[in-house]
């Protein structure tokens, strides 16, 4: 591993788990932290409580389809309720460079606020530093969050079992295109936005009708990373079927002209949820009905092997999706 930190430790890739093994979960390890979930998942009496953290760095600021402090409460909702968990309380702390403008600050806030209260969560407690020009790119947000959860809950990467089905919520790249778009001063004429939104209404109609064995939501790295985790955690082999998964025509047609992959774009509003074969259908059927859920989709299966991730092509071959390396897009959230 390299002596210095590079903007590659921050894609959610393989570096990324380099740079997480090497320094932190070295010297924060316990048994918790070890099953390297969305959130830590601990009991207490009458139920269970999980627990999140998280911090947003985006370039731009304000994005079609939201803002960092949109993008801030939908990515820590979301790791919780990815663990089955109902977002209750928020925390927020704020990093601001010295002559940010105030009206952009109470935009955030006011995005925050509303994102919270529409899924029923409340910022309780924030903190705010002001560092020198130039010391901050506008605004660097931290949050973290509190869910609870029903005792008769329980997912996670140990819970998969060979046979089982592999769904994706809805179309994916979105934001991660959008956000590159945005950097590189390109109109998007087509009406294609973020992804941006809070998961929990969505999971909170599956989640205690299908028997979910484990979820989590493809932000940083994209499917193809967060597929990759399941299939390093669970010890299982993972097809994917390319004319299966959801890619909305204007992702497709944008990611081919600036090279980029969509299955490693990150997004912010869709999971992937893992069910046994036979409850597949009837749940993609479920998530189809609401708008957050349109588009989801059987996309493949787990089965025994080497803990890899396999891609049957449209064209009848087949190519192996490993972590991502090296900067897909820096700052995407």
């Amino acid at each position: 591993m390299s002596k210095l930190v590079h903007l590659a430790h921050g894609d959610g890739g393989a570096l990324t788990r380099e740079l997480i093994s090497r320094v932190f979960t070295r010297h924060f390890d316990n048994r918790m932290l070890r099953r390297q979930e969305d959130a830590a998942v601990f009991s207490f009496p009458g139920g269970q409580v999980a627990m999140t953290t998280d911090s947003f760095i985006v370039d731009p600021i304000f994005f079609p389809g939201g803002n960092i402090g949109k993008l801030a409460v939908c990515g820590t909702v979301n790791d919780l309720a990815v663990m089955g968990a109902r977002p209750v309380y928020l925390t927020a702390g704020f990093i601001i460079e010295e002559g940010f403008e105030v009206e952009h600050l109470e935009q955030i806030a006011v995005s925050m606020a509303r994102t919270a209260s529409a899924v029923g969560a409340e910022i309780v407690a924030a903190d705010t530093k002001v560092a020198e020009k130039g010391a901050v790119d506008g605004i660097f947000i931290n949050t973290t969050g509190i869910g609870f959860r029903e005792e008769r809950i329980c997912l996670g990467a140990d819970m998969v079992k060979p046979g089982d089905s592999v769904i994706v919520s809805g179309p994916v790249g979105n934001h991660g295109l959008v956000i590159l778009a945005s950097r590189m001063g390109i109109t998007l004429n087509n009406g294609l936005v973020s992804d941006c939104d809070c998961l929990w209404p969505l999971i909170r109609e599956i989640v205690g009708c299908y028997p979910v064995r484990f979820m989590r939501d493809a932000t940083r790295g994209g499917l193809a990373t967060v597929l990759n985790e399941l299939a390093v955690a669970s010890k299982l082999e993972l097809i994917l079927h390319e004319q299966k998964i959801p890619v909305c025509r204007e992702v497709m047609e944008l990611s081919q002209m600036l090279g980029v992959d969509p299955l490693y774009l990150a997004n912010e509003g869709r999971f992937i949820a893992v069910v046994p074969e036979e409850s597949a259908s009837g749940l993609v059927e479920r998530l189809n009905r609401f708008e957050l859920g349109k588009g989801a989709a059987v996309i493949g299966r787990l089965q025994e092997g080497s803990g890899g991730v396999f891609l049957r092509t449209r064209f009848g071959g087949t190519r192996k999706l490993d972590f991502l390396t090296g900067q897909h897009i820096p700052r995407i959230c």
